[in-house]
């Protein structure tokens, strides 16, 4: 099990940061993650491995006025 935004997810074998988010539907334009307290950048969304125990964050950034 790993943690998506404080809530519990079902974790599997092989999970990448980029699999996460197509599992979640998360697909705002600008995304920041970090797994763990560290920042991922999306270049590394596709070889970033989430381990079982994680605790991810998936923050939508979006601007306004």
């Amino acid at each position: 099990m790993i943690k998506v935004n404080d809530r519990d997810f079902e974790w599997e074998e092989g999970l990448t940061v980029e699999k996460l988010l197509e599992k979640k539907r998360y697909v705002f334009p600008k995304i920041i993650v970090k797994v763990n307290g560290e920042l991922i950048k999306k270049e590394d969304w596709a070889k970033t491995i989430i381990n079982d125990g994680d605790d991810v964050k998936a923050i939508h950034v979006f601007g306004g006025g």
